[in-house]
This record gives C-alpha cells, structure tokens and sequence, in this order.
C-alpha cells in the first residue's frame, strides 16, 4: 500500500508538450495545401498546353514561381509530419525507430531542396 495520492503519482508523468505544436503544425500545413493545392489545380487545368516551353513559361512568371515554391514547402513539411506520426505509432524497436525518424527527415529534406532548387533553376533560366 503506498500512502501516495493518484495525482502525486502520475506528476511529472504527462505529455511533454509537445504535441500541440505538431497539432497546429498538421492543421496550418492542411491549410496552406488546400489553398496551394487549389490554386496550382486550377492553372494546371486552364494552361494552354502541357509541353516542357509552356511548363517553363509557367515557372518563370514570377507570382507562379513563389507560389510553387510555397506549395513544395508545404508539401515536404505536411509529408513529414505525417510520416512522423505513422513510424511513432507503428514502429516499436528503439533503434529502428530512431533510425526511421532520421532516415525520413533526411529523405524528406533532400526532396524539398532538390524541388526548390530545381523551380529557381528554371525560374531564374528562363
């Protein structure tokens, strides 16, 4: 018999306070997707034609190019945190967890750059 109290015994045993932020995140990201997503929908089906001249066209004008690069941004971040929550939820191992949680920050990083980098390219060269 302990002579401790139910809530003396679960103190300092709560969240860490960390799931909030990852709660907005998710939120905030589904947002910016929605509205980038639309967007990106509606020029994709009002463009005149899908060849490589008229894809450049589109990128380099400069609201389009912002706009893309937002839309990569959001696409990587909302990914990541997605992936984040399914390797918490059904990896159990330790290591291959930590290993997954890396593994997917590095991958999803790598993608956002190589998507950044290849819309300033074409922005910039055309």
């Amino acid at each position: 018999m302990s002579l401790r109290t139910p809530l003396n015994s679960v103190l300092g045993l709560g969240s860490a306070k960390d799931g909030t932020s990852h709660f907005w995140g998710q939120r905030v990201s589904g947002i910016a997707l929605a509205l980038l997503g639309s967007w990106f929908a509606f020029c994709m089906a009002t463009m005149p034609g899908f060849t490589h001249a008229d894809a450049v066209a589109f990128i380099s004008v400069p609201l389009n190019n912002i706009l893309l690069l937002l839309l990569s941004a959001a696409i990587a971040y909302h990914s990541y945190l997605g992936v984040q929550v399914v390797i918490e939820d059904y990896v159990h191992g330790h290591a291959l967890k930590l290993t997954s949680l890396i593994a997917s920050r590095f991958v999803h990083t790598l993608l956002a750059v190589a998507a950044i980098y290849a819309i300033l390219k074409i922005g910039f060269s055309a």
